[in-house]
């Protein structure tokens, strides 16, 4: 509609009349809308790549004269059809994409163009690590790379397809504070089209995310605001009719933040999108997890005897109506035994209690005829092992509990020590150190997801000097993404709008706490916040200058943000103050015993991916898809290698080598096999062991980015 609109705008300007009928004729048509979602889907989206070379063939903007702000012209797109040398400069000459409605070429020095790529056109993409910390041994690597996410979930479709157990992503809530870009260029809050774009953008990286999930048991998480959580909603259940989605509310500022004319606003939205036999599993949790209501999960319950409802009736079980026997001690009541069941009428008169004692009946409150809960005998047992209790004595009467199994499993299995016994026999407890496992309901008020103590304030201390705006809770990312991998000690959890890290020290916390061996995959990207834009400018800096970089969310935050955790230093070299709180406290300095490496995504010329000369940007790649675990293969000067979790093998002159080497290395799971012929990769496939998977590398390689160049552009 976005584009109709201005098709119209412009021919308006030579043909009033014509544009005025097609205006009326389109919006009669317009209202003409189906059932659910209905959102403009944008011109697939176009990301500037600075620092990309420019070749021959790209897309490219022209930028502004250093020191100056972009104009509508350096939005123009052209091609790049040649590139000389002209004294100390390389000269591209230009020709407009014809969609531009610009008819002339033109010529422009290559250091003021900057590579354009639209998500229509495929991509081959590599990775360039720029730097690790490595504390953790030989546990796997998590990994962080600094790219514009949609290309980066292209990659990950070729590294990690059907393998992810968790995405946990927290995307541009669209308040209309220039928070996020659409094509270059910030979305404000007078955009007419400000919600489509948002759902365009989503839906396009949501069809991808799609392919990532394992379908047999994994869970998507999208955190959001009241500005947009209703139409997440249905963008979710379009996208995933075969899923179950649910939403929490979560308190993330007990507070309160005010706002004019409504009221304060305390809370955001969690939806869980779960596949295959993905949910939330019981989890040992605190009291501030449960509801007034349910405080006495905490404490040892003791059941009623007497049955209630219609199945409590004396007539429905007539072998459970039977005395019990108790009198009043200086101490309290106390049992002095059990009767047999009675079957027949009259019963008070008929059964004479110990001397001393009262029989105690089932009686129901309108007077008629009960039963209990458990039979005479059981009822013997559990009082001879301290499990059945007796209330305050009154007028003769008393009320009668008992444990039920699950609570005696709870004394048996040590939960609830026991310290003493009452004067009716029944066990004392000790309840202070017992945490109940369960599963929440859907409304979080906790403590520790407070945005500003455990996500702002615990950033300062890792980063001091150093902002970044709304970090989440690290607890509550922590806690948000343990129900569904608590129990997976080895499970991958991707987060594509990565911001200042916080997904992936949840997951390094959660290794610390249970021992695992879980990987985070993180993406960001490396956009200076719009507040820095002018003065950099004002230096005559420009996107693509190191010295505009360095300023970036993903060097100036997410990576130091994950180095400092990992290292226990501040970027400065100062020990992190403050400890850790909640779920475990240690000090922050300690570090955490993890592996991260860095990386830059790269965009390869295909004919030099498929002559294997870049073999060098995709074998992070292989080492990703393999695990990124162990060694990685950099180089293969012998024509093959085998590292601790894959091979590859290059040359068919040294196949019965590799094959040796993949046969002696039994952690091998995959093996990357350059030559293209089939009768040569099937030969070497035949020959493989038993466990290792072959992958035909450049033909899988270039075929995976040319399918999914359409993936989720509609």
């Amino acid at each position: 509609m976005a584009r109709i609109h201005e098709l119209i705008r412009q021919l308006r300007t030579t043909n009033e009349s014509l544009a005025n009928d097609l205006e009326r004729e389109f919006d009669v048509l317009s209202d003409r809308r189906a059932f659910g979602l209905n959102f403009e889907r944008h011109t697939p989206e176009a990301v500037e790549l600075p620092g990309r070379p420019v070749r021959t063939g790209d897309k490219v903007h022209i930028l502004p004269p250093r020191g100056e702000k972009p104009t509508a012209a350096n939005s123009q797109l052209w091609r790049v059809t040649a590139i000389e040398r002209s004294g100390d400069k390389r000269l591209a000459t230009l020709e407009p994409i014809p969609e531009a409605g610009v008819d002339q070429t033109t010529t422009a020095d290559v250091a003021d163009l900057v590579v354009v790529a639209e998500f229509r056109d495929p991509i081959y993409p590599g990775l360039v690590s720029t730097g690790k910390v490595e504390r953790g041994g030989d546990k796997p690597f998590h990994t962080v790379i600094n790219s514009e996410n949609y290309h980066a979930l292209q990659t990950l479709l070729f590294t990690h397809r059907g393998r992810v157990d968790a995405i946990y992503i927290d995307p541009p809530y669209n308040t209309g504070a220039k928070d996020w870009k659409y094509n270059n260029d910030y979305v404000e809050g007078d955009d007419l089209y400000r919600h489509s774009k948002w759902l365009a953008f989503m839906e396009r990286r949501l069809l991808l995310a799609k392919e990532l999930l394992n379908p047999d048991d994994s869970v998507l998480i999208v955190t959001i605001d009241e500005k947009e959580y209703l139409r997440l909603g249905l963008l979710l259940e379009q996208t995933f009719p075969d899923a179950h989605i649910y939403m929490v509310t979560s308190a993330i500022n007990f507070a309160g933040s005010s706002r004019q004319g409504a009221f304060g606003r305390s809370a955001e939205y969690l939806f869980f999108v779960s596949y295959g036999a993905a949910s939330p599993a019981p989890l040992p949790l605190g009291k501030e997890w449960n509801p007034v209501a349910r405080q006495s999960k905490y404490d040892l319950r003791w059941a009623d005897l007497p049955r209630a409802g219609d199945d409590g009736r004396r007539s429905a079980r007539p072998n459970m109506f039977y005395p019990i026997f108790a009198s009043d001690g200086p101490e309290g009541p106390v049992f002095r035994g059990v009767g047999d069941p009675y079957l027949g009428e009259d019963y008070r008169s008929a059964v004479t209690p110990p001397e001393g004692a009262v029989a105690i009946w089932p009686i129901r409150r309108d007077g008629s005829e009960g039963r209990w809960n458990v039979a005479h005998t059981t009822l013997r047992t559990l009082i001879g092992a301290g499990f059945a209790k007796l209330g305050v004595w009154r007028d003769s009467e008393t009320w009668v509990g008992y444990l039920k199994s699950g609570e005696i499993t709870k004394i048996k299995a040590g939960n609830f020590p026991i310290i003493g016994h009452r004067a009716d026999g029944s066990v004392i407890t000790d309840n202070s150190s017992y945490v109940p496992t369960f599963v929440p309901t859907d409304i979080w008020r906790i403590t520790s997801h407070d945005a500003g103590n455990s996500g702002s304030h615990l950033l300062r201390r890792l980063l001091p000097g150093r902002h970044f705006p709304f970090p989440k809770s690290l607890y509550a990312v922590e806690d948000t993404i343990r129900f569904f991998v608590g129990r997976k000690p080895n499970s991958t959890v991707v987060d594509f709008f990565a911001g200042s890290g916080t997904t992936a020290h949840a997951i390094m916390r959660l290794n610390k706490q249970d021992g695992g061996e879980r990987i985070s995959v993180s993406v960001t990207n490396n956009e200076v916040s719009n507040s820095e834009h002018n003065g950099l400018r004002e230096r005559g800096l420009r996107p693509g200058d190191p010295d505009w970089e360095r300023w970036g969310i993903c060097e100036y935050i997410t990576k130091p943000r994950i180095e400092t955790a990992i290292a226990g230093r501040t970027p400065e070299g100062e020990s992190v103050k403050g400890d850790y709180k909640f779920t475990d406290e240690y000090p922050m300095a300690e570090g955490l015993e993890e592996n991260v490496e860095f990386f830059n995504l790269t965009y390869e010329a295909p004919i030099r991916v498929q002559s294997h000369r870049e073999f060098g940007r995709i074998a992070p790649l292989l080492w990703l898809r393999a695990g990124s675990r162990g060694r990685r293969i950099e180089s293969l000067p012998n024509g093959w290698d085998v590292a601790d979790a894959y091979g590859v093998i290059a040359h068919l002159d040294r196949t019965d080598e590799s094959l040796a080497a993949l046969a002696a290395t039994s952690s091998v799971q995959l093996a990357f096999i350059v030559p293209a012929e089939d009768r040569l990769f099937e030969a070497i496939v035949r020959d493989l062991p038993p466990d290792v998977e072959p992958v035909r590398l450049y033909a899988s390689y270039l075929r995976n980015f040319e399918i999914d160049a359409m993936r989720g552009v509609r």
